[in-house]
């Protein structure tokens, strides 16, 4: 895995900066002369080329102009904007509310035909009911100063969540023990999603796996919480933000990364035991 999941967009910017780059070199200039052709001071170049700045449409354009690479403009500008969409700020998304963004997602969801899913904090969105969703949900707009839609926000995620129950998708959803135990709301409502857990794994599109708490020699630690779309995308939750991964390389590595903690899990009876457990000690 990457030393931080948000170095991703950093690492997509840099890429971006090495074509620049490269381009200059394979033109034969220097960024003084390309500053130059360009109309623009050679401390920019340098700040471009180095990932200091990123470069808008318009600096691409200038750059590949320079360097006789005009043909290439249009795919470094389509480059360059997912390199600054990767990393989105939370405060920014939920301005208009929860409800909007657990709606924003649908597109996604419908695309996609097989989930996979690893949380250490938070039982998945999938598999939420709305009573400990509403929980998790407004205490997240109280954090970031959002405004408190959380009842709809958490009958939108549920909605949404019916999804699992349509032909033609497959969901792989692992998570820590830890999960069962870390109460959101309600004792009450705790009780009713460990349940809903209970059933929801009983689902025949729906592979539930938890890793246990004692597990030993685990060889991988747990991590952010990440959800995979098929083999396009990979999402991964940060305090602050929520970074996308699209470079089939890092996609990789979480890839590998799931299918190591996939080995570390139990499921059916024994994954069941573990809710149990854990609906016991809530009395």
């Amino acid at each position: 895995m990457p030393a931080s999941p948000s170095s991703a967009a950093q690492a997509a910017r840099e890429r971006i900066a090495r074509r620049l780059r490269d381009l200059r070199a394979e033109a034969g200039i220097t960024g003084g002369e390309l500053a130059r052709r360009a109309g623009w001071t050679h401390p920019k170049t340098s700040r471009l080329e180095n990932a200091r700045t990123p470069p808008t449409p318009a600096d691409i354009r200038a750059w590949c102009a320079a360097c006789g690479a005009d043909t290439q403009a249009d795919d470094l500008i389509a480059a360059s904007r997912g390199a600054e969409e990767l990393y989105t700020e939370w405060r920014r998304r939920v301005r208009a509310g929860l409800r909007t963004l657990q709606d924003s997602y649908r597109p996604l969801f419908e695309q996609t035909r097989l989930f996979r899913i690893y949380s250490g904090t938070m039982v998945p969105g999938l598999l939420q009911t709305e009573g400990y969703a509403r929980a998790l949900l407004s205490s997240n707009a109280q954090f970031l100063g959002a405004p408190d839609d959380s009842e709809q926000a958490a009958a939108a995620r549920v909605d949404r969540s019916r999804i699992i129950h349509r032909p033609g998708r497959r969901f792989s959803l692992l998570m820590e023990e830890a999960v069962l135990t870390h109460q959101l709301g309600t004792t009450d409502a705790m009780a009713a999603q460990l349940g809903h857990l209970l059933t929801a794994g009983a689902v025949p599109s729906v592979s539930l796996g938890i890793i246990p708490a004692a597990t030993r020699s685990r060889g991988h630690w747990p991590m952010e919480t990440f959800h995979m779309y098929d083999q396009d995308l990979v999402s991964v939750e940060l305090l602050s933000a929520r970074v996308t991964v699209t470079e089939p390389s890092e996609i990789a590595l979480y890839d590998a990364a799931f299918a190591r903690l996939q080995r570390l899990a139990v499921y059916g009876a024994e994954a069941r035991s573990l809710v149990v457990k854990a609906i016991s000690a809530l009395s």
